[in-house]
């Protein structure tokens, strides 16, 4: 383990404190160590019992990139309904400035970094469900990890109030090496035991799509996502950390993400980034038309061409590559996106894929791209607003931030935001887990229920189900 020389903290934090003390309001210190390699999985298993509840886990696909937050140097949270992508970067500029950051590495994800997302629907009726998520929440950490192209960071964010002196830096010194001594401890938890499964109205949402099939048939909406609800009971508390291990375990390939907040924690493993940042360079992905894996590499391929085939998929995944492309021609000088789908193959599910780059104007922000895109036709529908107005009326279901955008941003602007479907929300000894549809003009209400059925198998599996 690198020793992080204690005496730098305390002379970077009375600094802040003396800038805190001359401008009247709390200041941020945020400095970056270079350290041993550290298993993120430990890592965050060592944040359960000081930092529970205020955790997030962060990994895409290839593992480029892996951050783990632990505690809370900061919080910005809003249930404003309008601007409130706007709100949420206002927030994070200001808490920034004046702020004293001693990081000399250029890799992305150091520093102060902001991690969280948004509502799907700030305008859709709330419900008990997602009662401890806010519309619009994000999370700077205390103490976070960063693993990125195999080198590995240890952030530490701490916010200097006028008031402060040197035993506050001494306290931080004693929690930071007392986290990364915990981290040699072994961690064992016992899996909770699925006792029981409810799906929320089948019956009901059966009906929904049968009558939005006859709308889509008369009016100008052209495809529409629903999204129903499955619970789980357990017969014990489930952990965070257990499910997280499973998904990395079988779901290797797609993000995986952890957020907890108040004692409840959304995690899942997607598939789909909504969009990426870095520098001037942009990357999002068309992720629209699914069918499931076969029991044979023959049957695999079959399945796998049927889709690329598939007109009412070809149709679908079309609404979004044209969507996304209008969306990224607002803030990009240039866009390159291939003329045909491919295929992107996960665990359970095939599904039709295109990427998407573009070379963004230097004035695009990250949440400016993100309130761009989301929703895309994928998540939400076309035309878009239509469409969500369409799922506010009829939708039974409370999405909270489900299929809705939830990433990262650091100090410097880059950042990636996922969207977050093959997922669950974990409460104490019962879980929701949520899946979503397209639903177009010939949809069949039985193979569209069917489909959500194939799509909470991850979550499901993680969660000790099958």
């Amino acid at each position: 383990m690198v020793t992080i020389q204690e005496t730098e903290l305390k002379e970077r934090g009375l600094l802040a404190v003396s800038s805190a003390r001359r401008l009247g309001r709390p200041i941020l210190m945020s400095e970056v160590h270079k350290m041993d390699t550290i298993d993120p999985l430990s890592f965050f298993n060592s944040g359960s019992e000081r930092y529970l509840g205020e955790r997030f886990y962060w990994k895409d696909p290839s593992e480029e990139v892996v951050i783990i937050g632990l505690g809370l140097s900061k919080q910005i949270q809003s249930d404003q309904v309008t601007d409130r992508f706007f709100h949420v970067e206002e927030e994070w500029k200001k808490f920034l400035q004046d702020s004293l950051i001693f990081n000399p590495y250029k890799e992305n994800g150091l520093g102060p970094v902001m991690f969280g997302g948004f509502s799907f629907d700030p305008l859709k009726t709330k419900t008990t469900l997602w009662s401890k998520y806010a519309d619009s929440l994000f999370h700077i950490p205390k103490y976070m990890l960063t693993i990125v192209e195999n080198q590995t960071f240890l952030t530490t964010n701490i916010v200097c109030t006028p008031n402060d002196d040197f035993t506050l830096f001494e306290k931080v010194i004693k929690e930071r090496v007392q986290l990364l001594t915990s981290l040699e401890q072994d961690f064992d938890c016992k899996p909770a035991k699925l006792i029981a499964t409810k799906e929320i109205s089948p019956l009901q949402w059966k009906q929904s799509v049968d009558e939005l099939v006859k709308d889509l048939k008369d009016g100008s909406l052209k495809k529409v996502v629903l999204a129903r609800e499955l619970r789980l009971i357990f017969d014990n508390q489930v952990k965070a950390e257990v499910i997280l291990e499973n998904l990395y375990n079988q779901q290797r390939d797609s993000f995986l993400f952890v957020f907890e907040s108040n004692g409840d924690c959304f995690i899942g493993a997607t598939p789909e980034r909504l969009v990426k940042k870095q520098g001037n360079d942009v990357f999002s992905t068309c992720l629209a038309g699914s069918i499931k894996r076969g029991k044979t590499e023959f049957e695999d391929e079959i399945l796998g061409q049927t889709l690329l085939n598939d007109q009412k998929n070809l149709i679908e995944h079309g609404f979004v590559v044209e969507m996304i492309k209008e969306a990224l021609a607002e803030s990009c000088e240039e866009i390159i996106l291939p003329e045909k789908p491919q295929l992107m193959k996960i665990r359970d599910i095939q599904h039709l894929y295109t990427p998407v780059i573009g070379k963004c104007q230097k004035d695009a922000s990250l949440l400016l791209l993100v309130e761009r895109l989301h929703p895309t036709p994928a998540l939400g529908g076309l035309p878009k607003q239509e469409a969500v107005e369409k799922i506010r009326q009829i939708e039974e279901l409370d999405r909270g931030f489900y299929a809705a955008p939830l990433g990262w941003v650091d100090y410097r602007g880059n950042g990636e935001f996922a969207v977050s479907i093959r997922s669950g929300l974990i409460q104490g000894m019962e879980a929701s887990l949520f899946a979503g549809c397209g639903v177009v003009s010939n949809s069949d209400s039985e193979s569209e229920y069917m489909e959500t059925s194939l799509k909470f198998s991850p979550m499901l599996r993680a969660l000790g189900g099958k």
